[in-house]
C-alpha cells in the first residue's frame, strides 16, 4: 500500500513538472492549394525537461493531408538533450500533400504527443488554410488571316482566380510552322475575362499545341498545356467570299466607269453635231 501511493505520488509530481505544449508555427504557401505539397512547421515547447523522458509527436494523416509512401509521421526525441540552436523546444518540419478534393477554407489537423512518464497520450488541432488558386483557361481559334498568315487566338479565363505574368506560347508541329515569335506577353488577366493573342504561322489543320504560363496568387509559377483545333475549310471559306465580295466591288466599279465614259462620249459627240449643224 506504501509502494502504490509513493508511485501515484511520483506520477502525479512528474506530470505537474513535465508539460509538453504543441504550437502550429508555419504552412507554406499560404493558402495551400489542392493536389499540390505543403510545408508545415511545429513546435512541441518543453521538451528540455528531462523528467518528460522520451518525447513523442506525430501528426496525423487524415484529410485532407497526405503523406508520400514511406515518409515518417512520428518523431520521437530523447527529453532534456534537445538544444540545437540553444532553444527549448523542438521544431518539427513536414511536407505533405493537399488531397486534390479538399475545399476552400480552415479544415483541422491533428497532432499527438506524450512523454513516456505517463502513459496519457495529448491530441490538439491546427486550421491548414486552403484555397483553390489555380487557374483554367479556354482557348479558340478566333481568325487566321490568309493573306498575312495572322493566327489570332481567343483566351478565357475560367478560373476562380485572377493571374498574373501570363504568357501564351505555339509550337511547331505536324498541323503547324510558326514562323514569327512563338511567345506573346500577356501580363494579368481577371476571372471570366477574356483576351486575344495573335501567332505568323502557317497551319495545314488538325491539333495545334500551346502553352499557358502564369503566377498565381501563391506566387507560384503554372504551366497549362492546351491542345486546340484548326479548321482550315472555316477560314478558307471566308477567303473565297472576301475575294469573291471584292470582285464584285470591282465589276460594279468597272460598270460606273464605263457609263461616265460612256456619258461623257454621248456629250462630246452631241455637242460636234450642234456645231457641224450652225456650220
Amino acid at each position: 500500500m506504501i509502494l502504490f501511493l509513493f508511485g501515484v505520488l511520483s506520477l502525479n509530481l512528474v506530470s505537474a513538472t513535465c508539460t509538453l505544449d504543441p504550437y502550429f508555427i508555419n504552412q507554406d504557401p499560404y493558402p495551400a492549394v489542392p493536389g499540390d505539397y505543403v510545408k508545415l512547421i511545429f513546435q512541441l515547447r518543453g521538451v528540455e525537461n528531462p523528467e518528460c523522458q522520451t518525447v513523442s509527436f506525430e501528426l496525423m494523416e487524415k484529410y485532407p493531408l497526405i503523406f508520400d509512401p514511406g515518409a515518417e509521421s512520428e518523431v520521437m526525441v530523447k527529453a532534456g538533450t534537445y538544444t540545437k540552436d540553444f532553444n527549448s523546444y523542438l521544431s518539427i518540419p513536414y511536407k505533405v500533400r493537399v488531397d486534390s478534393d479538399a475545399l476552400d477554407g480552415d479544415i483541422p489537423m491533428e497532432v499527438r504527443y506524450s512523454g513516456t512518464y505517463s502513459p496519457i497520450i495529448f491530441s490538439k488541432q491546427f486550421n491548414l488554410t486552403i484555397e483553390d488558386v489555380r487557374a483554367d483557361f479556354e482557348v479558340f481559334v478566333k481568325n487566321y488571316d490568309y493573306t498575312t498568315n495572322i493566327m489570332t487566338l481567343e483566351i478565357l479565363n475560367i478560373g476562380k482566380s485572377d493571374v498574373e505574368a501570363m504568357t501564351i506560347s505555339m509550337f511547331s508541329g505536324d498541323n503547324i510552322v510558326v514562323k514569327g515569335a512563338s511567345t506573346n506577353i500577356i501580363g494579368s488577366l481577371d476571372s471570366n475575362d477574356f483576351t486575344t493573342a495573335d501567332f505568323e504561322a502557317v497551319p495545314s489543320g488538325g491539333d495545334v499545341n500551346i502553352a499557358i504560363t502564369y503566377t498565381d496568387a501563391t506566387n507560384s509559377r503554372r504551366t497549362l498545356e492546351k491542345t486546340i483545333s484548326f479548321d482550315p475549310d472555316l477560314f478558307s471559306e471566308r477567303k473565297q467570299d472576301e475575294a469573291g465580295g471584292s470582285s464584285w466591288y470591282y465589276v460594279v466599279g468597272a460598270v460606273i466607269i464605263a457609263g461616265i465614259a460612256y456619258y461623257f462620249y454621248r456629250r462630246k459627240k452631241n455637242h460636234d453635231k450642234k456645231i457641224k449643224l450652225r456650220i
